[in-house]
């Protein structure tokens, strides 16, 4: 594959990815280089319990076998110099404010996918040089401005460009066409195409299908047999066609609420409690569904008088968990509502949202060891929900009497389960 591309297309797109390489280790290095330059370092939570999960490690740390997504004792045990660092996802923020407003400045086209990473579509860009110049100038600039290394694909489309991007770590500047596709990819097994998943890919192996190559070339009908529309996806994709719009309207959800106006006016904690759980929960599957988590947590009361006050709190550590975000609705709560006034309304928001991926630390939340049995459950409901509604699984707190009371008094219909968080209502 040639690693020079002199002109713009005759026809068609030119799109770049950028891919800053071990962001948040690199961040840090970048403001106290003096402490972290060159060295094996870890950004993980619950750093002091040395039960985290590495979220992400210097390149240095990766040479001595650390990876992403063990556990921090794991880490030490390969490396017992690895420095370890709490995440700060304001400093994030900032540095991944300051790449973005790089990538502006030579196209308006710029769709940032993550806190991280970003395509840009430069077919229009040609004041500012070739394409493989105007790559090179961007990553020149975000590593002497920013202090930051990143990896760089060019391609005629997203698909490709992230493929590309992938293929030379860190500071790599790669272009990948897509007569270049059988040459590079096909030899590659499936799963290394970007959109495929280990389930789709465990899947395509059962059709005796290993490499891009042999999805490419696989009959269209078989895929989509398989995998319904997505069949015919895995067919483009695999031939490097890929036809998605770099959108710069694109913009993760700034946040994620839900109000109640309540049938009657409550005074009573328990009452409000009761409330408060219920819009944690929808709000929390919501986010779940996009793949999100909260950093902040907003409640609203409103009085009868309609007058309306709001009041948050920002996290130590993103979450996803309804437990957690519950736990800060009932506290914001009890701080700044102390007299049993009527309330008329009642709402959670979450705020400063971020890719689960990006912030891949809710191991660390409930406890290392505990973590996975709840993980589970979350996700048995939520499966539940999306298969029969919304009122398909509640919590017991969610009722505000005993399931198996209200079922032996034949008030509601059900099945109810105990579990070592208490008792969880199924609806039949």
């Amino acid at each position: 594959m040639k690693q020079v591309h002199e002109h713009y297309p005759a026809n068609g797109r030119v799109v770049l990815h950028l891919d800053m390489n071990a962001f948040y280790c690199s961040v840090h290095e970048a403001e106290e280089p003096d402490v972290y330059r060159g060295k094996p370092t870890a950004v993980a939570g619950s750093v002091e319990l040395r039960k985290g999960i590495i979220v992400t490690c210097s390149y240095a740390a990766r040479s001595r076998g650390v990876k992403t997504g063990m556990t921090v004792r794991e880490g030490l045990r390969l490396c017992p110099e690895l420095i370890l660092i709490s995440p700060d996802f304001d400093l994030y923020r900032k540095y991944s404010r300051g790449f973005m407003s790089i990538a502006r400045q030579y196209t308006p086209l710029v769709e940032p996918v993550s806190i991280d990473e970003c395509y840009l579509d430069i077919t229009g860009s040609k004041v500012f040089g070739t394409p493989l110049e105007i790559a090179s100038a961007i990553q020149s600039r975000i590593r002497s401005e920013w202090s930051l290394p990143c990896s760089v694909g060019i391609a005629p489309n997203k698909l490709l460009a992230k493929m590309a991007s992938d293929i030379k770590k860190p500071n790599g500047l790669s272009i990948l066409r897509i007569r270049d596709v059988p040459s590079v990819l096909w030899d590659k097994p499936s799963e290394t195409l970007f959109g495929i998943g280990n389930k789709t890919a465990e899947k395509l192996r059962r059709l005796n299908l290993y490499t891009i190559g042999q999805v490419a070339t696989a009959n269209e009908g078989l895929l989509i047999n398989q995998f319904g529309v997505m069949g015919a996806w895995l067919k483009q994709a695999a031939n490097g066609l890929d036809d998605s719009p770099v959108n710069p309207d694109r913009e993760r959800n700034k946040s994620i609420g839900h109000t109640t106006t309540l049938p009657h006016d409550v005074r009573k904690r328990d009452d409000v409690r009761r409330v408060l759980l219920n819009l944690a929960d929808q709000t929390c599957r919501r986010m779940r569904r996009q793949q999100l988590v909260t950093a902040t947590v907003q409640i609203t009361i409103r009085t009868p008088d309609m007058k309306t006050i709001t009041r948050s709190t920002t996290l130590t550590t993103p979450t996803e968990s309804t437990d957690e975000v519950y736990r800060e609705a009932c506290q914001l709560f009890d701080r700044h509502w102390k007299e049993e006034k009527p309330i008329r309304l009642l709402g959670v928001t979450l705020q400063n949202l971020t890719s689960r991926r990006e912030a891949a630390i809710q191991l660390d939340l409930f406890g290392y060891k505990e973590q996975p049995k709840k993980a589970a459950l979350t996700k048995t409901m939520d499966e539940l929900r999306n298969k029969f509604g919304e009122s398909a699984v509640l919590t017991a707190g969610m009722l505000g009497e005993d399931p198996s009371t209200l079922i032996r008094n034949r008030k509601i219909r059900g099945t109810s389960l105990q579990l070592d968080e208490g008792l969880l209502y199924i609806e039949e």
